[in-house]
């Protein structure tokens, strides 16, 4: 089974098996934005909660 690349380019997995990624609504129209909502949208946020174990060898194989 092949890996979803479209997927994995958005994604980081740590060494314990965590799912990062970044948050979405990033890239432009921020200085709208309160200092918070633009120090929040810097961190990357955990996906665990949203993949379950099917649907994590489904885009991540290994």
């Amino acid at each position: 089974m092949k890996t979803n690349k479209s997927f994995t380019k958005r994604v980081r997995v740590t060494r314990k098996g965590k799912i990062l990624a970044r948050v979405p609504g990033h890239n432009h129209f921020n200085a709208k934005e309160s200092g918070t909502g633009r120090m929040r949208r810097r961190r990357s946020q955990r996906l665990n909660g949203l993949f379950s174990n099917l649907n994590r060898s489904r885009f991540l194989p290994r």
